[in-house]
Parts: C-alpha cells; sequence; structure tokens
C-alpha cells in the first residue's frame, strides 16, 4: 500500500494528518483512544482494529481542499 499524504492543521509537528491510499482509502494518523470508557463506546471494534482521535478541525478543513 502506498500513502499519499493529504494534510495536517499542525503547524508544530506532521499528526495529526490525512492520508489516501492507493487503495482508494483514508488513513488516519491521530491519537489513539486508550481510554477504557470510550473505547466501550465504539461499536464492533475488531481485535485488529484501534481508534484514533483527531481535531474536527483537521477533517473540515481537508475536505474543503478535496471539494473546491
Amino acid at each position: 500500500m502506498r500513502l499519499r499524504f493529504l494534510g495536517t492543521t499542525s503547524e508544530a509537528t506532521s499528526c495529526p494528518a490525512l492520508y489516501e491510499t492507493d487503495r482508494g482509502t483514508i488513513v488516519v494518523q491521530g491519537t489513539e483512544v486508550v481510554d477504557p470508557e470510550a473505547r466501550a463506546d465504539l461499536r464492533h471494534l475488531a481485535d485488529y482494529e484501534t481508534a484514533v482521535e483527531v481535531p474536527r478541525e483537521l477533517l473540515v478543513e481537508i475536505a474543503r481542499k478535496v471539494l473546491t
């Protein structure tokens, strides 16, 4: 799988960030959700999956770039 950087809203680091893959999917780089109560709220999380948290602003900004 190859990744193409779509962007970040962080000025200090490159995280959180979004990437587009050559398979037509999106990879999200962010802080892993480790809080047990938050993880309990996740639905159908498979053993091989994880959840990451990113600022809402990141998704809005990247969507704005892609759609314009």
